[in-house]
């Protein structure tokens, strides 16, 4: 294969489609930019009936979804393309949407992002998606040895994580976290007994500066815990230490 050939071949496996939908049109170019000078191509939509048909005509490899939108929101449009798509899907919520974060995430979506949000953050958890999905092949193989090392699979006791796919075990079972909550467990499973602070907590799912408040952090811990739960009822590995933080216990 040709220099030119390689090049050509490179280019279009990192060329993922991204598709936005929101309202607000300036959101839409801002983030459109941004995501096209990361090599992505990007489809924007201004209402979710219109939206809905092209995801499931011709889907992407993930799509971004406001929740606040006139006529179908972004509730009914992740309802509505559940029916017949798993594509990835992350939310964007105002910071008063604890309840449609939750239901939103009970039917099916990969994340969440609270406006106003970071450009930086937002990319950094699609490509965390993309990665999970095994979507994100070029980023992959542009890894150093001692990067893909440091990302190898590891366990902690009954908990089994995968730094590279985003993906955890327990037992031998998997648990579908969010992007977020997966680097919260993955900050408390580094060194299980050892106490991390709400701070120190979302300094890792957080790497932008972003402030996110103590219920935010207490709202994914409980969202882990259920999940966890769901395949063993008897999970209590993560540890409320009142008044100081959390701890993971692999004993």
């Amino acid at each position: 294969m040709t220099q030119q050939a390689e090049a050509t071949t490179a280019t279009t496996r990192q060329r993922r489609v991204i598709a936005l939908v929101d309202d607000d049109r300036n959101i839409l170019t801002t983030v459109s930019i941004a995501l096209q000078a990361e090599g992505f191509d990007t489809r924007v939509y201004s209402e979710g009936e219109t939206a809905l048909k092209a995801l499931l005509e011709n889907p992407p490899d993930l799509a971004v979804f406001d929740i606040k939108m006139p006529r179908m929101d972004g509730m009914e449009l992740l309802s509505r393309l559940r029916e017949h798509s798993p594509l990835p899907v992350i939310f964007l919520t105002s910071k008063d949407d604890e309840a449609d974060e939750e239901a939103g995430l009970e039917m099916g979506a990969d994340d969440y992002i609270s406006k106003p949000f970071s450009l930086r953050l937002l990319l950094a958890r699609i490509r965390a998606i993309l990665r999970r999905g095994g979507l994100d092949e070029a980023a992959a193989e542009e890894t150093t040895p001692e990067e893909q090392e440091a990302r190898a699979t590891y366990s902690r006791g009954r908990l089994t994580i995968d730094p590279a796919r985003h993906r955890v075990l327990w037992d031998g079972k998997q648990v579908s976290l969010t992007v977020t909550e997966f680097l919260i467990l993955e900050a408390l499973a580094a060194r299980p007994g050892v106490i991390k602070s709400r701070n120190q907590l979302m300094d890792a799912a957080y790497p932008d500066e972003i402030y996110v408040d103590d219920r935010t952090v207490d709202s994914h811990i409980k969202r882990m815990r259920r999940k966890f739960r769901s395949v063993d009822n008897q999970f209590s590995a993560i540890e409320t230490l009142y008044g100081a933080g959390y701890s993971f216990s692999d004993g």
